[in-house]
């Protein structure tokens, strides 16, 4: 690149700084800012076109065109060459305009006389802005060089826009961070709840974009990136306490961290006159649209390019992953993604939580319905859209965002969360009635548990017991394996806040998305099918002896309910079993009191195991039926993929006649069953179950009551015929033929 021109490039920048430090409106500095650009590429036009809606651009400022056009000027995106620049993204570099494919004659602007056209997408972090525009008289492409130059004016324009420097008076140039914005996304958790903004990784803020001495700037880039090659070394020489992800995003950060393209670029950045964070953001933002646009394989690479921009930007700002933020009044957790572990950490606090990625299926939303929290994921842009404080209301019921509500949608939220409270002290009336058919078959309803902070709604929910209690979470909230001591302590606590119901202890359920950090993993290329819970279990004997002595002397002589997760076998079970045989066996030579009355069961969450030997049933003491599990391999779906996930309904019939053909087995040979699960807690499917047979169903505590209210208007019979007739005409799914009945009914 001449030095003539990346010295004219310094200088424009400059005076673009002087520009915006002046106490000018934002009208008369983006009027300042493409005379200044024009005069810099010895072009005769300049404009700037920025979005007033998500659809349509609007001719902000211009030097060369029409005046009387500026705000008045406005096209569609993908209109015209400058709705394509801003569709796709990309520069659309041309010498005869006029006859480019798409162009768009806007006889108002008087750009028929100009032939070559450059237009450069204004965009941050993947999110365009707008786009920057010079034409010339004379038929030329422009130089690569110039056509550079313009992408990091481009840059500073867009960081100028997010910082509010061209906010004046009409939609394009409203104070961003500032309207109503609605974002549709999934239902991770039902619910409603208002509240203010919490972000789990705030943005890091760029506030320095030009800099005077690009040397010192290089010094300052080429030392940061020293202290984060040096970090990652030291998290790859670690490798041993992560697991295969989490190593493999270390290695990309690796190869990111010393790729010298990368440097290459943003050392020439700097030339250009941008500060070493600006570079850095550049960069970031440029290769998030090249790679939104790439394969899926290059997609989840971005993830670990922006995390490593985080990085580096936050040692070359000071600005840590910790902002010193306060967690505001009734927070909402806002995030891209989030593990189980850390969501734990927040604790019950939240109000709801939105993530932009996450999956029903993951634990992380797990755990938010065992908190009754309303969860919306896939929320598209919500991290980029939110600020901290910013106020939200998160509707569960329909996977919908409301971010900085206007009064209208807060007055309707209200009156909709005063509807669902009174709904809820509907339900409360029935928490000491039986959940009893008309039919006269009685369900036993069960809530799913796995904190301390979980058991107060065993009372207030109408619950007969703890049907789940996920023992794993007390590890994942743990930076090392938590002792016997404390692990016996804990259930005993659980079992005295149950006051005598029946708790059933779930063994540590570790693996696929639930990752222990301290606990060394194998590498294997599908978790949740992989080494995981009970095999876990079987492989570190050691580990599942502990939590089972901590359990019998958390009885303390009373009962006890144990269940093995993720049983695909026979052998399994009895190997399990007799693990649990030892640990009794020792307990009583150390004279430890045992319990009065000891139930082993299994979770049935493989296929494999409904067709088990006759003998399995006989052995077992119950069955639970992990349906989160079972169906994701019933039907060959991960349950983290929203893609195929929500193809597969729970009502198929395919999968209800494998259940009853389960029932059944069961019914023959004395053997317990229940169905614990997510689906369990939804009003249709508990019916459904229970017309096949099922009478113990296991849920959130905030589940029993609408699910109790449904069984006791019903008569199951005839919702087996139901069944029945939409098998019989060959449905693929019996939900609509069940929600025709209930309409008749309810």
């Amino acid at each position: 690149m001449p030095e003539l021109f990346e010295t004219q490039s310094r200088k424009l920048l400059g005076r673009l700084r002087d520009v915006m430090a002046s106490g000018e409106a934002g009208q008369a500095r983006l009027n300042e800012i493409v005379r200044l650009i024009a005069s810099s590429m010895r072009a005769e036009v300049c404009s700037i076109y920025l979005f007033r809606d998500a659809e349509t651009l609007e001719l902000c400022a211009t030097e060369g065109l029409e005046q009387e056009a500026v705000h008045q000027t406005r096209m569609r995106l993908g209109e015209g060459l400058v709705g394509r620049v801003a569709k796709t993204k990309r520069v659309v570099n041309t010498a005869d305009a006029p006859n480019s494919k798409g162009f768009r004659y806007m006889a108002e602007t008087g750009e028929e006389r100009y032939s070559s056209f450059c237009g450069i997408p204004v965009q941050r972090l993947g999110e365009t802005m707008g786009v920057l525009v010079v034409q010339s008289l004379e038929s030329r492409e422009f130089t690569a060089d110039e056509v550079y130059a313009l992408e990091v004016v481009a840059m500073v324009l867009a960081e100028m826009n997010e910082l509010g420097a061209f906010a004046g008076e009409g939609a394009a140039l409203r104070a961003r961070h500032q309207d109503p914005l609605m974002v549709r996304g999934t239902v991770g958790q039902e619910g409603a709840a208002g509240g203010n903004v919490y972000l789990h990784e705030p943005r890091v803020v760029v506030t320095n974009l030009i800099a005077d001495d690009p040397d010192a700037e290089l010094s300052r880039l080429r030392e940061a990136v020293d202290t984060l090659r040096f970090s990652v070394d030291e998290m790859l020489t670690q490798t041993a306490t992560v697991n295969k992800d989490q190593k493999q995003v270390l290695e990309a950060y690796r190869m990111f961290a010393n790729s010298r393209g990368w440097m290459k670029r943003m050392e020439a950045d700097i030339a250009q006159g941008l500060s070493a964070e600006a570079a850095v953001e550049k960069e970031q933002s440029l290769a998030r649209t090249r790679m939104g646009q790439a394969d899926s394989y290059l997609r989840d690479r971005l993830h670990d390019l922006d995390d490593l921009s985080n990085r580096l930007l936050r040692i070359l700002t000071g600005q840590g992953s910790n902002t010193g933020a306060e967690m505001p009044e009734n927070p909402v957790l806002v995030a891209r993604n989030i593990g189980p572990g850390e969501l734990l950490e927040y604790g019950k606090a939240l109000k709801g939580i939105v993530l932009e990625e996450g999956s029903v299926g993951s634990h992380a939303a797990i755990i938010a319905r065992a908190w009754a929290i309303p969860l919306v994921i896939r929320a598209e842009g919500i991290v980029t859209a939110a600020l901290n404080g910013d106020p939200i209301l998160v509707d569960g019921e329909q996977g919908i965002v409301h971010l900085r509500p206007d009064d209208t949608v807060q007055a309707a939220f209200r009156d909709k969360v005063a509807m669902q409270t009174e709904a809820q002290a509907r339900y409360a009336n029935l928490r000491e009635l039986p959940a009893q058919a008309k039919c006269g078959s009685v369900i036993d309803l069960h809530m799913n548990a796995g904190l301390m902070a979980d058991l107060p709604s065993l009372e207030s929910s109408g619950a007969e017991g703890v049907g789940l209690f996920r023992t794993e979470l007390q590890f994942l909230i743990r930076s090392q394996m938590p002792k016997r001591a404390e692990l016996s302590a804990l259930y005993a606590r659980v079992m005295d806040a149950a006051k005598g119901r029946r708790v059933a202890f779930r063994t540590l359920d570790i693996g696929s998305d639930k990752v222990l950090t301290y606990m060394k993993p194998n590498d294997e290329p599908n978790p949740a099918m992989g080494w995981r819970a009970i095999r876990v279990g079987l492989e570190k004997p050691g580990v599942l002896r502990m939590q089972l002595q901590a359990l019998i002397r958390a009885a303390n002589g009373r009962s006890l309910t144990v269940m093995f997760p993720f049983v695909a076998q026979l052998e399994e079970f009895r190997m399990a079993r007799a693990e649990f045989d030892k640990a009794m066996e020792r307990e009583r030579i150390l004279g430890h009191p045992l319990p009065a009355d000891v139930q082993i069961g299994a979770m049935l969450e493989t296929p494999s195991l409904a067709f088990a030997p006759d003998i399995f049933f006989q052995e077992v003491d119950f069955i639970s039926i992990g349906g989160n599990d079972l169906k994701q391999f019933f039907f060959a779906a991960d349950r983290e993929n929203e893609r195929v996930r929500r193809r597969y309904d729970t009502l198929n019939v395919s999968f209800l006649t494998f259940l009853e053909q389960l029932i059944a087995r069961c019914k023959a040979h004395n053997t317990p069953v229940s169905f614990c699960g997510e689906d369990a807690g939804r009003p249709i499917e508990a019916v459904a179950f229970a017309a096949l047979g099922l009478r113990s169903l296991s849920m959130r505590p905030a589940s029993i009551g609408p699910v109790k209210h449904l069984l006791r208007r019903l008569n199951l019979d005839e919702v087996k015929v139901v069944i029945d007739e939409a098998r019989r005409r060959g449905d693929q799914s019996v939900r609509g033929a069940i929600s025709d009945y209930l309409r008749t009914q309810v």
